[in-house]
């Protein structure tokens, strides 16, 4: 399975779930496909615009809440706010649309959608916790309930679970000790060649010991 359709199907139950809670009882196929990639395309503007600020303005790709926002507001998300240069000429921060969209994320029409992601329970809904445990949301509950020894290290290493810890792998055979060390000792060599002071020749008339004078006479 390609990258590209292992994100596909882990994004196509969280579109289904949505469609649930806003009233839908159900879809044809090709609109659920049509969703998921609506849905699959504006989050991947949405990263690549955060990406793109959090270069412009510190020049590494750790976003933070500044790059995020102005994110948001590039994609359409915070409105109505007014653009950073209007907000730096009039010397004032516009929180307008953070603040909508606040309230519309944390009010009653996301209300169900927050239940079934586990983030809000039910009405009339008594839950209760060990201490020290936690609500789980929607895709936790999933992996747990087709995981047969209920471990997280099964997904560990993939998109579903945290990242392996980084190995070194020997190179049996090999003068390299790792295919860190061989990138290294390439990159080395590939420095050494294409450097201006390394003397090459071009033919084998311009080296005395590879081409041995021939007596005309």
């Amino acid at each position: 399975m390609s990258s590209q359709a292992l994100f596909s199907a882990l994004l196509r139950p969280v579109v289904l779930q949505v469609l649930r809670a806003a009233g839908f009882q159900a879809a044809r196929p090709a609109v659920v496909d049509t969703l998921v990639d609506f849905t699959a395309r504006y989050l991947i503007l949405l990263a690549e615009t955060t990406a793109s600020y959090s270069l412009t303005n510190h020049n590494d790709l750790i976003p933070t809440i500044l790059d995020v926002r102005l994110a948001l507001q590039d994609v359409g998300a915070l409105r109505p706010q007014v653009s950073t240069v209007e907000e730096h000429f009039k010397d004032t921060e516009d929180m307008r649309g953070v603040e909508a969209f606040l309230s519309w994320a944390k009010g009653d029409v996301n209300k169900e959608i927050r239940r079934i992601a586990g983030l809000d329970p039910s009405d009339g809904e008594v839950v209760t916790l060990e201490a020290g445990e936690e609500r789980q949301d929607f895709l936790s509950v999933l992996k747990k309930k087709h995981s047969k020894t209920g471990e997280e290290s099964r997904y560990q290493g993939t998109v579903l679970g945290k990242s392996a810890d980084a190995r070194p792998i020997p190179i049996e055979g090999g003068q390299s000790e790792s295919i860190q060390a061989w990138q290294r000792n390439l990159q080395g060599k590939m420095s050494l060649a294409n450097s201006p002071l390394s003397t090459r020749p071009t033919s084998g008339v311009a080296s005395d010991e590879s081409s041995p004078l021939t007596d005309i006479g």
